[in-house]
């Protein structure tokens, strides 16, 4: 399929994004609204574009601007990859383990229509690790916590991944190993704090609702939600990668999808209770409906760091562990180093690609010229160097704005199109309420 398959489905010319919209309205989150907009709009010269001229041949390049949504195809992949690279430079230098803690199938729904709790859920198995290590090795160890929404199906299903280092920090300020974690024994403990969560969190009439699935998840897992934690060795710049997968872009990659005719969309998957892949057809509107549940609030943040990794400890900790590291010669933290984010044009070089800057056809380097911005509705000259940088995009302005013109008179008569009359329902579990 297409780079842009997701922007296809979503925004081609049956529109359905536009008629999901008309049909849920107010039942659809501010912010999903937002970000799948933004991503509409990422890299439409319309919105606005930097441009680069070759200082040899004077080739002319259009740099249009980026959304870097959370939910952009484009954006997503260089800001999953930035986040990775940052993090894997400013951790302890130690082994770390994986660990992934889930819950029942039959309170995904709960933490559906209670966002709120899908904080606590991260706190509380953050803390379960670290009361762990607390009092099995008196260290606290430091970790960092995603929060997974999404299954195989592009189902709602709310995981905790976190990375642990194999150790922690003493009182004294000094590192001391720790390789065992009893995922069994924690099965039980995981178990007891999600039910213990919901319970405290909902209110009476809500507790009274959601009782028997409580009971059932209870009963249905007699050793406890599973908890997940292999021991692996190095990796940490794979495993964080994992982690951050999915951090800023949609919940299916687009390699998945594999046939979109207009009205249906196919994708694949692989099932974890065999291991083999499988394929699914939906409709265009269950697929909209699966993906945005997917789309966090606004501010909220699923990426966390707690122990020495928080943000109030993780200075001090590494100053103390420094000056240890001095009398013992085990150098677990690494130079400090003014860490910054890559240039656009840095992540595109580091990937293997071309240098942008560079010519394809004369081999000399893109000059900066000027940009042309968005204001208020109407594209707007904000920097030009040269005048006749200025007079190229003043033409290029008159040109977008007219094809803007034709595009919005083509768009008010898709939007006069009669829909069905029939009034139609959707149930809770299609997509995301306010």
């Amino acid at each position: 399929m297409g780079k842009n398959i997701l922007k296809e489905i979503f925004f081609d010319i049956n529109q359905h994004w536009e008629t999901f919209k008309k049909k849920y309205g107010d039942r659809i989150r501010s912010v999903v609204i937002k970000e799948v907009e933004k991503f509409r709009d990422c890299g439409d010269m319309k919105k606005g574009f930097k441009l680069l001229v070759c200082e040899g041949c004077h080739d002319v390049k259009h740099v249009p601007f980026r959304c870097k949504g959370r939910f952009c195809t484009t954006c997503s992949v260089g800001e999953s990859e930035e986040w990775s690279r940052l993090l894997s430079e400013d951790v302890l230098q130690v082994n770390h383990r994986h660990v992934i803690f889930t819950i029942d199938e039959g309170l995904r729904d709960i933490f559906l229509l209670h966002r709120e709790l899908l904080k606590p859920l991260m706190d509380e198995a953050a803390k379960l690790i670290a009361d762990y290590f607390q009092k099995k090795a008196k260290v606290t160890p430091g970790i960092i916590v995603g929060l997974h929404t999404f299954g195989s199906r592009v189902n709602f299903n709310p995981h905790v991944h976190m990375m642990v280092t194999m150790g922690g920090i003493t009182k004294k300020g000094e590192w001391k190993g720790y390789d065992f974690i009893p995922f069994k024994m924690l099965r039980k403990q995981w178990q007891t704090v999600v039910l213990k969560l919901i319970r405290k969190s909902l209110t009476k009439r809500e507790k009274k609702r959601v009782q028997p699935r409580l009971q059932k998840a209870f009963s249905a897992n007699g050793e406890g939600f599973y908890v997940y934690a292999p021991k692996q060795r190095g990796k940490i710049k794979e495993q964080l990668r994992y982690i951050a997968r999915y951090i800023r872009r949609p919940a299916i990659g687009t390699n998945r999808i594999e046939a979109y005719d207009g009205q249906t969309v196919t994708f694949k998957y692989v099932d974890k209770t065999d291991g083999k892949e499988k394929h699914e057809t939906v409709t265009v509107e269950e697929f909209i409906a699966r993906l945005i549940r997917h789309i966090p609030d606004e501010q909220f943040k699923t990426i966390r760091h707690y122990g020495m990794y928080s943000r109030r400890s993780k200075k001090l900790s590494k100053k103390m562990l420094a000056t240890w590291q001095q009398g013992t010669r085990r150098w677990i933290v690494k130079v400090k180093k003014t860490l910054r984010r890559q240039t656009w044009r840095e992540r595109i070089i580091s990937s293997g690609q071309k240098d942008p800057m560079i010519c394809p056809h004369c081999d000399n380097y893109y000059e900066y010229m000027g940009e042309v911005c968005l204001e208020n509705g109407t594209l707007e000259i904000k920097i030009a160097l040269t005048k006749e940088a200025r007079n190229y995009m003043e033409r290029m302005i008159h040109y977008l704005e007219g094809n803007r013109q034709e595009k919005q008179e083509e768009e008010k008569r898709k939007r006069n199109r009669p829909f069905g009359t029939e009034e139609e329902v959707c149930p809770l579990s299609l997509f995301d309420v306010s």
